[in-house]
């Protein structure tokens, strides 16, 4: 019987979720023959090997549309594939996992999840913890994307996960390098700072403002944020307030955020929780001082807890308004930092990884 993998994700927007999907579907494309996307998104079809089958909606009305609404369509459509399927099918969530185990089952279709986010950010709720473990058991393999995150996960749900890494491509960044361009807004003589994700409650920027208060003003330090989201204006507000709009610059999303990154010092992230960060890896990539909250899950394991970089407590900006004035006055102990996540940056490796989300496919068929 002829196979099908239905990649199910309704929303795809400008996040690491999707810099994991473009890459993990492409990799997947080469060794399944028949991949289709559902998905509300078509702008970002170009992403995608040119064999992968778009079955989502086709009018670009509907790529800024309410994310629920997004899920709603989206659902009716794998409702409509699994009703009317011929081959044996496999549906792979990468978002709106419960609602996807919920129809699939309805068709007696294998099930896999992956989970992107750690659960202390959506699981306070007790009742919906009991409905979430209740339907997470239906699935027929669940995966996470660290080790932190796999036990996490079985504290909680008392499910046990396939924990797989991001498959770090390096040469993309390589490449994207080459279209390089001086960033005037950083000098030689001021302290370059970074900061890269979308501007919600969940990535908390905020504190990243917040913490420039207890920078030493000597060190000219200058802050570009890179992203969007509904934040934007609340940080821009902030700024103005504390007369800071000189030192920092907001540049909405960029495709390619590399150069800038390469010509940071210290990249920082302050979410209250994550998965596995993405720009984390990046960072150490290219070879930055990085400051992170220890927040669940993801960049304690990166970070090495601690030794390849340096960890705050969630929402601590004096912590790390100290840490940014320490940069130059602990040179030598953070250049150690820095060699030892980049070099250890193997446990991500581009084909280890992604063949492990092969098997993790062809395993459930």
């Amino acid at each position: 019987m002829k196979k099908k993998l239905i990649i199910f994700i309704p929303s795809i927007e400008d996040g690491g979720v999707e810099k994991n999907l473009f890459t993990v579907v492409n990799y997947l494309s080469r060794k399944i023959k028949n991949i289709q996307i559902i998905t509300c998104n078509n702008n970002f079809k170009d992403k995608f090997n040119k064999r992968i089958k778009f079955i989502g909606t086709k009018n670009s009305i509907w790529n800024n549309c309410n994310k629920k609404i997004k899920y709603f369509i989206c659902l009716l459509i794998l409702f409509k594939n699994l009703f009317l399927q011929k081959e044996k099918t496999l549906v792979f969530a990468f978002q709106a996992n419960i609602y996807t185990i919920i129809v699939s089952k309805i068709f007696n279709t294998k099930v896999i999840t992956r989970s992107n986010t750690s659960p202390s950010g959506w699981s306070k709720n007790k009742i919906k913890i009991f409905c979430y473990k209740l339907f997470l058991n239906l699935a027929d393999d669940i995966m996470v994307n660290s080790k932190m995150f796999q036990k996490e996960f079985f504290k909680i749900f008392k499910i046990k996960t396939k924990c797989i890494l991001n498959p770090f491509d390096k040469n993309l960044i390589r490449k994207k390098l080459l279209k390089y361009k001086k960033i005037k807004f950083f000098e030689k003589k001021t302290l370059n700072l970074i900061s890269v994700g979308r501007l919600t409650d969940q990535k908390d920027q905020l504190t990243l403002l917040k913490s420039l208060k207890y920078v030493n003003s000597n060190l000219k330090p200058r802050l570009i944020i890179i992203g969007k989201g509904r934040n934007l204006n609340i940080l821009k507000e902030y700024a103005a307030r504390n007369k800071l709009q000189k030192i920092i610059k907001f540049t909405g999303y960029l495709n390619n955020p590399f150069p800038y990154i390469k010509q940071s010092e210290i990249l920082i992230l302050t979410s209250k929780f994550e998965g596995l960060p993405n720009i984390l890896l990046e960072g150490q990539f290219l070879k930055k001082y990085i400051i992170s909250t220890n927040c669940p899950t993801g960049p304690k394991e990166i970070l090495l807890n601690g030794l390849a970089g340096d960890l705050i407590k969630i929402g601590d900006s004096k912590k790390l308004g100290y840490l940014i004035n320490n940069y130059y006055y602990n040179k030598k102990n953070i250049l150690k930092k820095i060699k030892l996540g980049s070099k250890l940056l193997g446990r991500f490796d581009y084909e280890v990884n992604c063949k492990q989300y092969l098997n993790f496919v062809l395993n459930n068929f």
